[in-house]
């Protein structure tokens, strides 16, 4: 017992306060949180998905199926990796606390085809249908302000839709159109 105390004092003398302080919670988490409203399905979701640098599962399955295809229901797992640049662009153009408006998330093959073929810039593979694309605007800034702080970011490719409202964010490689 008195070798347990000594090296319970030891410790306390070697670890940094910092490190003391967050184990007994004095020092508040870090929480990434998205506030999403999906145009299709009218849905709201308001969900810290990322704490102390970890993503929360829960959050990811929630988001998951808020993200669903809307026409079939389909549900897909999303690249967490999209969740952090929707949440540094939300900061980037001055609103981290805005509400995003999702125009679409997941895409199922089937759904993607049909527009592919009957309107336009639908690509064949889009990563809408990998669950690493999602098209967006955000209110209160201007859809070019949107496109130019993704751009900034240099994190996936960007797409612009200024008669549509809107742009499309992705995690593939870095490319704009």
């Amino acid at each position: 017992m008195q070798l347990a105390n000594r090296l319970l004092t030891l410790a306390a003398i070697a670890v940094p306060a910092v490190f003391v302080s967050a184990v007994r919670g004095d020092i508040p988490a870090e929480e990434r949180h998205l506030s999403l409203y999906h145009t299709h399905t009218r849905e709201h979701i308001d969900v810290v998905y990322k704490r102390d640098n970890a993503y929360v599962s829960r959050a990811l399955v929630q988001l998951d199926r808020f993200l669903r295809d809307s026409l079939t229901g389909d549900v897909h797992h999303y690249d967490p990796h999209l969740f952090d640049v929707l949440f540094d662009l939300t900061r980037a153009s001055g609103r981290p606390d805005g509400e995003i408006q999702v125009i679409c998330g997941y895409r199922s093959p089937r759904i993607n085809e049909f527009l592919r073929t009957h309107t336009f810039g639908v690509a064949k593979e889009s990563l809408h249908m990998q669950a690493e694309a999602i098209d967006i605007r955000l209110p209160g800034v201007k859809t070019s302000s949107l496109r130019d702080a993704a751009l900034a970011l240099r994190r996936g490719g960007v797409g612009y839709y200024p008669a549509s409202d809107f742009i499309h964010v992705d995690v593939g490689r870095v490319r704009r159109w």
